[in-house]
């Protein structure tokens, strides 16, 4: 099956489900990735005096390793504007993302919970967009079949002390994926592709977030138990 994950920036990806991603291309599913920015604007761009054309082109780079660290179906980065999200026109984001998602026909698409873990408000409109867009494919041609929302648990969430997190409640995780250590160590390759973002990377700690369990909502579904993989009962 074809999944399609969307994010807002580079590195969202591996700080999120990287190791579910490495699981599914080791299963045999097509796993593609849109990035929305190049991810120019972050505050890392100052250290190394870089421009935000400079930056998001650096940042492009780290990606098409990524897309090899974990074996990637195929991957598009898009530069739209990073952090500015938010004052585009909602329609015309829209539109973007309708276009993105019928070149690939996917059978599931997968973005941030309506909480966007972090709250950035870049993962905030990425997750009402890609909703949106989800809605209007399926109804028209019967794809997507399936809306994913990558999630933390409550547990996992409150372990965070540089960030704070948001979870889902545990009666909204519809999917519980495990993973084996090889998708542990891709996706821990996959973050040590983002050379520019190590200081981060280390402060927050994120590699001891790379659970062999991760949680996903399923729009307009309830399952339980959950689901063990997303393309169960499709």
């Amino acid at each position: 099956m074809k999944i399609l994950y969307i994010y807002p920036h580079p590195d969202d990806e591996s700080f999120g489900p990287g190791q579910v991603m490495s699981k599914q291309v080791r299963e045999g599913h097509e796993v593609y990735l849109l990035t929305l920015t190049r991810g120019g604007a972050t505050r890392q761009r100052h250290k190394y005096g870089y421009s935000i054309a400079e930056m998001g082109e650096v940042r492009y780079q780290e990606m098409r390793n990524v897309a090899k660290a974990l074996n990637l179906t195929g991957m598009t980065v898009l530069d739209l504007p990073d952090g500015g999200l938010k004052e585009m026109d909602p329609q015309a984001l829209e539109e973007v993302l309708l276009r993105e998602i019928h070149k690939i026909a996917p059978d599931v698409v997968a973005t941030y919970a309506y909480h966007g873990i972090s709250g950035f408000h870049d993962h905030l409109v990425a997750h009402t967009a890609v909703k949106r867009a989800f809605l209007k494919l399926k109804e028209a041609y019967g794809y997507p079949r399936r809306f994913a929302m990558v999630t933390l648990t409550g547990e996992v969430a409150s372990q965070a002390t540089y960030f704070k997190l948001n979870a889902s409640k545990p009666e909204d995780i519809d999917c519980v994926v495990t993973v084996d250590d090889i998708d542990i160590e891709n996706c821990h390759k996959a973050l040590d592709c983002y050379v520019t973002f190590q200081e981060t990377i280390e402060k927050t700690n994120v590699k001891d977030f790379i659970l062999h369990e991760a949680a996903f909502e399923i729009f307009q579904e309830d399952h339980k138990p959950p689901l063990q993989n997303l393309f169960d009962k499709l």
